[in-house]
């Protein structure tokens, strides 16, 4: 057990003005989020955070993330795309995603339901990166995103898990305002200054 998982569930993530309020999404799904938790820390997986949300390697490579939206809580698997999935559990984290996917839980019954599932997607998860296996690159057909973007989903997972679960139209707002700018560092500005409301769910337009 990582005591810094500990102070997220009783804190809250501190990604926007929300920490340590009761409207913080951590706090909106805390026994789902202990019920996933307890079921990681049984696993070869080594708990850590990052990106300011529990995250979980194997031999020091992202496996997954435990993480806490608005609609639900979730692990958002960065190689989902290569397991096996025969019952459909899990979904894409965005309509332009190639990587990543998220098994939802929307209450402790279907955590206790699905134990077996989430274990077996785990034990893929950690034989996909002994074997080295990596996600094959797709581009974008629809929506291209910027560079800069792109960049910035490099240095922060969350970031870029919460830009995926947004609907295509809040999507495609954020690229058409972070793309409007001539200049490199007002692009990287305008991520920033969005950042908070990717995070909460919301779209440019939404308060």
């Amino acid at each position: 057990m990582n005591p810094k998982i500990d102070l997220y569930l009783s804190d809250g993530c501190g990604r926007c003005d929300l920490y340590q309020t009761t409207e913080c999404k951590v706090h909106l799904w805390p026994e789902e989020l202990k019920a996933l938790r307890a079921i990681l820390l049984t696993t070869d997986l080594k708990e850590d955070l990052k990106w300011s949300m529990p995250t979980y390697t194997f031999q020091n490579k992202n496996v997954l993330i435990l993480s806490a939206f608005k609609n639900y809580a979730s692990l958002n698997f960065f190689k989902g795309s290569l397991l096996k999935d025969p019952q459909q559990l899990l979904e894409n984290a965005g309509p332009n995603s190639r990587e990543a996917k998220l098994f939802k839980f929307y209450d402790t019954k279907k955590i206790v339901e699905q134990e077996g599932a989430i274990r077996d997607f785990i034990k893929q998860a950690i034989e996909l990166e002994k074997s080295g296996a990596k996600v094959e690159k797709v581009k974008q057909e629809d929506l291209v995103l910027p560079e800069v973007l792109l960049a910035a989903f490099k240095e922060d997972a969350g970031l870029e898990a919460a830009f995926r679960a947004l609907t295509p139209g809040r999507q495609r707002g954020y690229v058409i305002t972070i793309s409007g700018a001539k200049q490199a560092k007002t692009r990287v500005a305008r991520i920033e200054k969005w950042k908070s409301h990717i995070l909460m769910g919301k779209g440019i337009h939404d308060r």
